[in-house]
């Protein structure tokens, strides 16, 4: 009888070559699958990181991507909780910091605390250093730059609003409120709000304090809110922008009336007449 028994200890069969082979193909298959998802959730974070506002004194994006190691010491260091820390999700690349000013603006805080924490120096402590008195300034840091859409200001329909202007911790010199006279009724004055660009430091407190239910003042990284006149354009009356002629090449016509001296072509030009 226990010579038919079943063996209950049955030795385990080997793979065979076939299924071997199907294993591997799905384990690969899988792996692959498990590849593209990340990687595409490491596209999507990536290339939503263009309108990212960063902590004061950072390098240009692509040199405080290459130099941030994501410690999160700055954020640590924010007094206000000001600056967050990327997370999955958030399209942005994962654990940089940045802020949302309609939600917690920079506070502009006089020793900058997120700055010298910073070990790489993704947060360069030279940029926020006055020259003249070799201190940490934050009037003169470039975290981004205060935008208006005069469309849906409420200034520029002539209601009177002076919640960015108040809100600017630099008053009356970031933001600056221009009188114009209201055609339209010919009684009242709008007071509009004109950002200056060499001053704003893109805080973002303007974008809190906007009473519209989306704000009509907001903060963007200043190489996308700015255009570049080039150094072919040099404002004459200022000496600080004379100094990019230094830096002008020089611009050569090749079109034909360019061969002719400037009064020859003049005379070209009158015998057509």
């Amino acid at each position: 009888m226990s010579e038919n028994r079943p063996d209950k200890k049955r030795k385990k069969q080997p793979i065979s070559d076939r299924r071997r082979f199907i294993l591997n193909m799905a384990r690969g298959i899988g792996l692959a699958t498990m590849g593209g998802f990340i990687w595409s959730a490491y596209v999507d974070e990536v290339t939503a990181s263009t309108l990212i506002l960063r902590p004061p004194g950072a390098l240009k994006e692509e040199d405080f991507l290459a130099t941030c190691i994501k410690c999160g010491m700055c954020v640590e260091a924010c007094p206000y909780d000001t600056l967050l820390l990327a997370k999955p999700g958030d399209h942005k690349p994962i654990g940089t910091p940045y802020f949302i000013p309609r939600e917690i603006p920079c506070y502009m805080c006089p020793d900058i605390p997120c700055v010298p924490v910073c070990p790489t120096g993704a947060l360069d402590q030279a940029s926020v250093t006055n020259q003249e008195t070799n201190e940490l300034d934050i009037n003169i840091a470039e975290m981004g730059l205060a935008v208006i859409d005069d469309e849906s200001c409420i200034a520029f329909w002539g209601i009177q609003c002076d919640a960015c202007y108040r809100a600017c911790p630099l008053l009356d010199k970031a933001i600056k409120l221009q009188y114009d006279k209201n055609a339209r009724t010919g009684k009242h004055a709008f007071l509009k709000p004109i950002v200056h660009a060499d001053v704003c430091t893109g805080c973002g407190l303007c974008e809190k304090a906007c009473v519209t239910e989306k704000a009509a003042i907001f903060v963007l990284p200043r190489e996308v809110a700015m255009g570049k006149a080039g150094t072919h354009y040099i404002k004459g009356w200022d000496k600080k922008d004379e100094k990019r002629l230094e830096e002008a090449s020089q611009i050569k016509t090749t079109t034909k009336i360019s061969e002719n001296s400037a009064l020859d072509s003049l005379n070209d030009i009158g015998d057509l007449y």
